[in-house]
């Protein structure tokens, strides 16, 4: 089966040009071509979604040398008619490296101005008796010490909502992390205190807590959720 040109299909993959039918009707049915289409239109949606970054601060010198030099590993030639298929996918490659590393090393910089940090622990929070089955909530513990909260369907209070790290070996003892603010749906990211051992204080529990100046545990504990690594 003769494939359609190269050029042809990026064309159609950027939606420069409209489909005849009886392109349709090859891609449908040619597995090399739908799959060289597909991939080409991976990267222009990349592409299309970078458009949003336009007015960020160009990224570092750095990045640009390592995509030329991903660009140059590739062997990429430029595009001619009648170019053999087995260089579609080499480019494809250095495009998307080049927009992935744009895009990511950007908002890196923009909005923590710090590397990306990794995720090192996880908790499913859940509800304990007579809290609204459907409260929930996730925890996520970063590598550069702080914990993302998202919390949905929290219960009304006329008091506050408050994170906690509790040891389930000794209740007792427990790390106040801080207040959730804002509405029954929310997103939150609060420091942990150097120096707390998560593997002993792997309890994750959000209190309601009332305005009465006592820092303790108020004892009415809303979701629950254990680390793990």
């Amino acid at each position: 089966m003769q494939h359609l040109d190269p050029d042809r299909l990026v064309l159609l993959a950027l939606s420069e040009e409209d489909e005849l039918a009886d392109e349709s009707a090859h891609l449908a049915q040619c597995p090399g071509c739908r799959h060289d289409f597909e991939a080409l239109r991976s990267v222009a949606d990349l592409g299309a979604e970078s458009q949003e970054l336009q007015d960020l601060p160009a990224p570092p010198e750095r990045i640009w040398r390592a995509i030329e030099t991903e660009v140059s590993r590739s062997n990429v030639v430029p595009l001619h008619r009648r170019r053999p298929r087995r260089l579609l996918i080499p480019a494809m490659a250095a495009a998307a490296a080049a927009v992935l590393a744009i895009a990511g090393t950007v908002v890196v910089n923009q909005f923590t101005g710090r590397p990306a940090s990794t995720v090192t622990a996880r908790a499913t929070l859940t509800p304990l008796q007579k809290v609204p089955a459907d409260a929930s909530g996730t925890v996520r513990v970063r590598s550069d010490g702080e914990m993302e909260i998202d919390v949905r369907n929290l219960p009304l209070t006329t008091g506050f909502h408050e994170v906690w790290l509790i040891d389930p070996d000794d209740v007792t003892k427990m790390v106040a992390l801080g207040n959730l603010t804002g509405d029954r749906d929310r997103q939150v990211v609060l420091p942990v205190p150097p120096g707390t051992d998560l593997n002993r204080f792997r309890l994750v529990d959000v209190s309601d807590e009332p305005h009465d100046g006592d820092a303790t545990h108020s004892g009415q504990s809303l979701l629950r959720g254990t680390l793990t690594y």
